[in-house]
């Protein structure tokens, strides 16, 4: 896409967004058809030429925002609502993706983990510029999605972007079986890989069977297990209190995945926290310091700020 391309969108959305002119009458003075004029539309909002925000007045976004992004000492974006809450994730998924598309750069190292968010985040990614693309969690399927895999292959398919995929579950039944995995020489060079990132992608999510894609693949013991070491939230199929602490359990031996220490490491992680129920968890891994920039959906975020403690 040529910089004059980009000049169109923005004229084109001036013209509809701030004059109110037609996407007719837009098309007959650019000498466009419609369906031209509606792309450039549509190619301006997701690559955040264009950025709408509707909300209540109770809910906004910026002020919201701002109150969390002081208290809490980290960036944080916040997504329109929606009362659907399949269009409220695709909201959240947007926000994530330009938030992504701000902030890699050429020569970074990126990981990024699975999420249903962040699956649907890469859809609204068309390119980057030319980097590493580092998988940072096993495949974990999730009825009605894709998984880790599939998402590599995406970013692999752009021009100039070189990944590491990682050709394992998730979480696999025991610990020998994730050891030599762990040690296939095309795996253990991606694990090693989030070892030296330049920005993580992740998710946070709540501890319990809706809000965690790890927690319905549990046994009774493990989840026995993660209660006892009072989990409040996964990351990437890593357990952690509310201060953020690392909830040893047998689970650990059967991730192929990257470490929360890793991702401390990282100088900056975006996470991701979807639905009221996750707050807890997001602001533990705040507090944990593997979350150094936050995108929420508002339900999280005003649920954050009822949870304050």
């Amino acid at each position: 896409m040529d910089h004059s391309e980009l000049i169109l969108m923005r004229d084109v959305s001036i013209d509809f967004h701030l004059e109110g002119k037609s996407k007719v009458e837009i098309a007959k003075e650019r000498d466009l058809s419609r369906f031209q004029v509606a792309r450039l539309l549509s190619s301006a909002r997701d690559l955040g030429i264009v950025r709408i925000a509707i909300s209540l007045p109770e809910e906004s976004d910026s002020e919201l925002g701002a109150q969390l992004s002081a208290e809490l000492g980290v960036d944080v974006s916040i997504s329109p609502s929606h009362s659907d809450v399949g269009q409220r994730r695709e909201l959240l998924a947007r926000t994530v993706a330009r938030a992504v598309r701000d902030r890699v750069r050429e020569g970074m190292t990126v990981g990024m983990s699975w999420s249903r968010t962040i699956e649907a985040a890469a859809q609204y990614i068309d390119q980057l510029a030319p980097c590493e693309i580092v998988q940072l969690v096993g495949a974990q399927p999730v009825q009605g999605s894709g998984d880790s895999l599939e998402l590599i292959q995406r970013f692999k398919a752009m021009p100039g972007v070189r990944t590491w995929p990682i050709w394992a579950p998730l979480v696999v039944r025991d610990a020998a079986t994730a050891t030599g995995l762990r040690e296939q020489p095309q795996i253990a060079e991606a694990l090693a890989k989030a070892g030296s990132l330049d920005l993580a992608v992740v998710a946070i999510g709540g501890w319990s069977r809706p809000t965690s894609t790890v927690y319905p693949n549990l046994s009774d013991a493990d989840l026995e297990a993660a209660r006892a070491g009072g989990t409040v939230g996964e990351c990437s199929g890593r357990l952690f209190d509310a201060d953020g602490r690392e909830v040893q359990t047998p689970l650990d031996e059967r991730v192929v995945a990257v470490t929360l220490e890793q991702l401390r490491r990282t100088p900056e992680v975006i996470a991701c926290g979807f639905g009221a129920p996750c707050a807890p968890a997001v602001r533990a891994a705040v507090r944990g310091g593997f979350a150094s920039a936050l995108v929420l959906d508002a339900e999280c975020a005003q649920a954050m700020v009822a949870v304050r403690s």
